[in-house]
């Protein structure tokens, strides 16, 4: 040492003398106790910043057109935008317009950053009762899209192909003033690249009088393209009500991620608003200084180590992280458990999967967990561990519901024959109907008399008539059920359980 040569070892340094600074050469002591190793595939995870506002355009600049300066459309499209920008992960902002086109409210969201922020969430439409509650004629349009290039390439061709046939249903009935207006989103939606650069596994496109609606989907969807008096949701019914869905929760002592799937595909989502992505944004000023305890030193022996603050840094730490973990769990719940229902598995480490359990209140949270943070492992090993959790659930509701309708036959109490569900359906005296998930009735239901017509499906006013079974059961305070083919208890379609 007394030569000037560092030490090799990260057990021992070299000082400026006795009791003095140490030298920076000790590498190797310095990372072990002020933790500064660079992790280089995490440092894309940086959140970076954000801002919400409101911001009118009116498409110039001083006395000229904005479009001879720029082409961005943020400044060349006039109207009022209501944004959420995000520069987080180094994507570039998204913007959400709102205004009104020919006496017809627009909710359009122009994506120009990856992630579901732009996106409606099925969820919360579902449990605010959009479909239900849309005027005549309402627009539905299902396609099967690709996540990668070049598969992704004939995804909007096929969808102006749909675009098409929407649109001679549509002028069977009614006039070219009053098509225009509802395909005029579709028409924008098609355009738009950014969209369709980073589409999941299928896509849904409701629209109708005031209300337009996209949701990027984890399942392929038949291309479906119709017309009626109400919206075809079965397609959604069976991403809702079915059985494989999951969220999984990762968080560590400073960040949270929530993803969602099912036994195919796993994703990551957004969270939502109120949800605390971080410890910081969920204590904000109340989180301590990482250093609360100082220690004077004096020449005498009586002044040494006095210690000031309010506890050691473990357990300033166990504390925070504890609150921080409270305000996830009660977020969590209000925001993404409660309104989609799903089950909740935990991924984190052991000593974090204990503290969450003790101050969970989540009814929606598994006994079982995956003691690795998300982090740790692909995404692909992570839904494979986390499907393997949630599957023997999803098998035993699916055998549940099979012999619930086996019970109730014995007793007068199911059905499978479509025209009398139909008239049980009205009557409110359906209290579970399982569904077929890839058969099409074409049909309508006369919601007067509870009688059934078999008709074409292009016709404007016709829709499947198991979705209609669908959301009317709904509609009266039942539960719906989407099945495969092979774990449904009859041959119709459908199978339904009676109150009475």
């Amino acid at each position: 040492m007394h030569q000037g040569h560092p030490v090799a070892d990260n057990q021992s340094l070299r000082s400026v003398g006795e009791r003095r600074p140490a030298t920076l050469e000790n590498y190797q002591f310095i990372e072990k106790i002020f933790g500064r190793e660079r992790i280089a595939e995490r440092v894309v995870h940086a959140r970076g910043t954000g801002a919400h506002g409101r911001f009118e355009s009116f498409g110039k600049i001083g006395e000229e057109p904005a479009s001879k300066f720029t082409r961005a459309k943020v400044l060349t499209q006039t109207g009022v935008l209501v944004a959420g920008i995000n520069f987080s992960d180094g994507h570039a902002p998204f913007l959400t317009r709102t205004r009104s086109v020919t006496g017809s409210a627009l909710f359009y969201n122009e994506l120009f950053a990856k992630g579901e922020q732009s996106m409606n969430s099925l969820a919360y439409d579902y449990a605010a009762g959009i479909f239900s509650a849309a005027e005549a004629p309402c627009l539905s349009l299902y396609q099967p899209t690709h996540r990668r290039h070049p598969e992704n390439q004939q995804d909007p061709i096929r969808f102006r192909n749909l675009l098409k046939a929407l649109e001679q249903s549509l002028r069977q009935k009614y006039a070219t003033r009053d098509v225009r207006p509802l395909m005029e989103p579709f028409q924008r939606l098609a355009e738009d690249r950014g969209f369709w650069n980073h589409v999941l596994d299928g896509l849904a496109v409701l629209a109708a009088q005031d209300v337009f609606r996209v949701y990027r989907l984890q399942r392929p969807v038949a291309e479906l393209a119709v017309v009626a008096d109400s919206f075809h949701i079965k397609p959604l019914i069976r991403i809702i009500q079915s059985a494989d869905r999951y969220q999984v929760l990762g968080l560590n002592r400073q960040e949270i991620k929530l993803f969602e799937g099912n036994r195919d595909v796993l994703d990551e989502i957004d969270l939502h608003p109120a949800i605390p992505r971080t410890i910081t944004q969920a204590l904000g000023d109340d989180l301590k200084e990482s250093h609360v305890t100082v220690w004077t030193h004096g020449s005498d022996s009586a002044r040494a180590g006095v210690r000031h603050g309010q506890g050691s840094k473990a357990e300033v730490v166990d504390s925070e992280t504890e609150r921080f973990f409270r305000a996830v769990d009660r977020a969590v719940l209000e925001h993404s458990s409660r309104p989609s229902g799903l089950p909740l598995l935990l991924a984190a480490l052991p000593e974090h999967q204990s503290l969450f359990r003790q101050v969970s209140h989540n009814p929606f949270l598994l006994p079982e967990g995956i003691d690795t943070h998300p982090d740790a492992m692909p995404i692909a090993t992570l839904r494979e561990r986390a499907w393997r959790t949630v599957e023997p659930g999803y098998l035993a509701r699916s055998a549940a519901l099979v012999d619930m309708f086996g019970a109730a036959r014995l007793r007068g109490l199911s059905d499978d024959d479509v025209a009398r569900v139909a008239n049980s359906a009205l009557a409110g005296r359906v209290a579970t109907l399982l569904i077929e998930a890839d058969r099409l009735l074409p049909g309508r239901i006369d919601r007067a008399t509870g009688e059934i017509e078999l008709k074409d499906l292009a016709h404007p006013e016709v829709d499947d008539l198991l979705d209609d079974l669908g959301e009317l059961v709904l509609k009266m305070g039942g539960q719906v059920v989407v099945l495969p083919a092979e774990r449904m208890p009859t041959q119709t379609g459908i199978a339904a359980l009676y109150r009475f």
